[in-house]
């Protein structure tokens, strides 16, 4: 084939030039604009606001026992004779689980069956001595009358009777004496039988046929029964820091290792006060129910259970580490309790009073109250951010804000104490007629949410605007150690601050 022409290589030199300029200026904007992007991002990362549930839960190891668990023993000494209840057997109340050997105490019951007949005998005897007595007195006492017989001899004949009274009343003591013990005795027969004390499962057996008990010191424990096995419990060592969270009633979810593929529920039922110091870890026993009715779980399980101690629904939400963040230049601003203060003020609060006051379900009327107050706040708070800041001025706390700066957290802590004060008094007054309004219990709930909004920790938050950092004080709630509950000045999907990138 013979070469192309030379206006085809032309055209296919020019193309090849194009494309390799189109090449070069895709380069040169690739590379500019990396190198605008952290320009553009302020060089910051950034997490968004996301609005989401919050699961607080706190985290304890345990055991896994039966609610309630009966130790079997015996009251008699003997050789076993019998043993009838094995490992896992089901037993009911009454039933015959074991037998130890009664041929002494059968012997003893003969024994005192013999002496309660001769008892009885003595008190026959006993019995006409005293008659014979008896009419010895009476003819001396006749004879005596006549002036036949001395005095002394009526006295003597007196005495014999009294005695040969006392002697009945000896033989009918003794007689008493022996019945009681050969009761005793029958009692002790009884008790070779060992039987179950409850309906339950035998957990433990700790004795063979043939094998001597010896209960002279203290009753040996034979078998161990388990009550009722389709509902257990938990005893769970919970760290002090904890404690005060936990209240009966509340849910907790726990795993154990012979079943890792499943997860079980259980219910607080008692906190003890019982606490347990070890290594200087204080811990305090808190039981959980749980159902067992398909009898999946057994007693001795170690379990890892978390208890559900708060659950906030539809809230905003960000990731922890944003509020750890804080820019180099605000640092010295952010150590003044009154500049932080100041900074962060009520915002949001009228936000989540309305959510309060939605949950209250109140009639057209206290929602009239309510509305009003809202605007008045509202209308105050534009009217403060309409007018011209003071030098060191801050509104909020009535007055001018350039006094003494202590750096010390003690003053810091009045300092803040002292706005919220404040802002509670001038919130109550705002609500006074909506909260008269009220019945006792939303009174009281209204009461409740509002300390809590008012008293809420606050932190300084860095929204990204525009490129640039802009300074945000939040309050924070609820924190499941991954994300914290935020309100205030604060909306879904606005980028914060969590950090800053290193520079290219």
């Amino acid at each position: 084939m013979g070469r192309p022409s030379s206006p085809a290589r032309h055209r296919g030199l020019r193309r090849i030039g194009t494309i390799a300029i189109a090449c070069v200026i895709a380069i040169a904007a690739l590379w500019w604009w990396q190198q605008r992007k952290p320009d553009a991002e302020g060089g910051y990362r950034t997490v968004a606001v996301e609005r989401g549930d919050i699961r607080v839960a706190i985290s304890a190891t345990g055991t896994l026992n039966a609610i309630s668990t009966v130790t079997v023993g015996s009251q008699v000494s003997g050789q076993v004779t019998d043993v009838l209840a094995d490992f896992n057997d089901k037993v009911e109340k009454g039933q015959v689980i074991a037998r130890i050997d009664p041929g002494t105490y059968e012997a003893q019951i003969a024994q005192g069956t013999a002496q309660i007949a001769s008892a009885q005998a003595s008190l026959r005897q006993a019995q006409a001595g005293l008659r014979n007595a008896e009419l010895d007195y009476r003819r001396k006492v006749a004879l005596g009358g006549q002036q036949l017989v001395a005095r002394s001899d009526i006295d003597l004949a007196r005495a014999a009777r009294d005695q040969a009274q006392a002697q009945v009343s000896a033989a009918r003591a003794q007689i008493r004496q022996q019945a009681a013990s050969t009761q005793t005795t029958r009692v002790n027969l009884d008790r070779t039988v060992i039987r179950s004390p409850v309906d339950g499962v035998v957990l433990t057996r700790t004795i063979e046929p043939g094998q001597t008990v010896a209960a002279s010191l203290q009753a040996p424990e034979l078998f161990t029964i388990a009550e009722d096995l389709s509902k257990m419990k938990i005893e769970l060592a919970v760290d002090e820091s904890d404690i005060g969270q936990v209240r009966a009633g509340q849910i907790a979810s726990f795993t154990a290792d012979a079943f890792p593929d499943r997860e079980f529920k259980g219910t607080v039922e008692q906190v003890r006060l019982s606490a347990t110091s070890t290594n200087n870890v204080v811990t305090y026993p808190v039981v959980v129910t749980v159902d067992n009715s398909d009898g999946t779980l057994l007693p001795g399980l170690t379990v890892n259970a978390e208890i559900e101690v708060s659950r906030r629904a539809d809230v905003l939400k960000v990731a922890n580490a944003a509020l750890r963040y804080k820019p180099a230049e605000d640092a010295a601003g952010a150590a003044d309790p009154r500049a932080l203060a100041a900074r962060g003020g009520g915002a949001g609060i009228v936000d989540d009073l309305a959510r309060t006051a939605a949950d209250l379900e109140l009639d057209a009327t206290q929602q009239a109250a309510f509305d009003a107050a809202v605007a008045a706040i509202r209308q105050r708070q534009a009217a403060r951010q309409a007018a011209p800041r003071q030098q060191g001025g801050n509104s909020l706390f009535g007055g001018r804000g350039g006094g003494q700066r202590n750096g010390s957290g003690n003053a810091g802590a009045q300092v803040q104490a002292q706005m919220r004060q404040r802002m509670a008094e001038r919130y109550q007054q705002d609500f006074a007629a909506f909260r008269s309004s009220l019945d006792s219990t939303r009174r009281m709930q209204w009461d409740q949410a509002m300390a809590a909004l008012v008293g809420a920790t606050r932190v300084p938050v860095y929204k990204l605007v525009d490129g640039r950092p802009q300074r945000t004080m939040v309050r924070i709630g609820a924190s499941d150690g991954t994300d914290t509950e935020v309100s205030g000045d604060i909306r879904a999907g606005d980028q914060i601050i969590t950090g800053e990138r290193a520079a290219q």
